[in-house]
């Protein structure tokens, strides 16, 4: 494993400037790199898309659609009596009636508890931010250059300081998590502040 110092910019230009004084700083162009983080859920991890199998506001959907069940079936049993009591239709007129308010409760139970993310006062972990989004330069290091590459990328306007075990391969951070929590660099704030 290797290690490596990481800090997040804003735009490419400035990521760029500080890959420069990076190499400045007797840095090798092999040693950096830089690419974009993408926002929380744009990650692409799944073939269809997202970070995640499920949406987590979509966990709650079956329990609101059991009870737009009953409250729809209720309703439309309701209706269609009323129907059939007001003009004498057949009492598959009822039956249809509750079927169609069964079909409309569930999904409007569903979506209703999909709307809020699920019960009141409940938080799923996956709308947390582990990492912001923006261009990350990242560089191979040492123990004993590490706070040196730190230092040039806080003076280039870098935030965010991490530092990272990971592989480093063909010039490349190669096993790159953006949802791994990132690792801040103490010591560097605290030893530079």
């Amino acid at each position: 494993m290797s290690l490596i110092v990481a800090a997040r910019f804003t735009t490419f230009p400035t990521a760029e400037d500080a890959a420069q004084k990076l190499f400045n700083a007797g840095f090798v162009e092999e040693d950096v790199t830089l690419f974009f983080v993408n926002p929380r859920g744009q990650h692409a991890r799944y073939p269809i898309g997202g970070d995640t199998a499920t949406d987590p506001s979509a966990r709650e959907a079956p329990k609101g659609a059991g009870l737009g069940v009953t409250i729809g079936a209720v309703v439309g049993a309701v209706v269609g009596v009323g129907i059939f009591a007001a003009f004498s239709a057949p009492i598959l007129v009822s039956l249809i009636a509750a079927g169609v308010g069964a079909y409309i409760g569930s999904l409007a139970g569903a979506m209703m508890r999909m709307r809020g993310g699920g019960a009141p006062g409940h938080r799923s972990p996956f709308h947390e931010e582990t990492r912001d989004s923006g261009v990350l330069v990242a560089v191979h290091v040492s123990p004993d250059n590490q706070f040196d590459a730190a230092r040039v990328l806080r003076e280039a306007g870098g935030v965010a300081i991490e530092r990272a075990s990971g592989r480093w391969q063909q010039g490349r951070w190669a096993d790159f998590d953006p949802l791994k929590q990132p690792e801040p660099l103490n010591e560097f704030t605290e030893r530079h502040a």
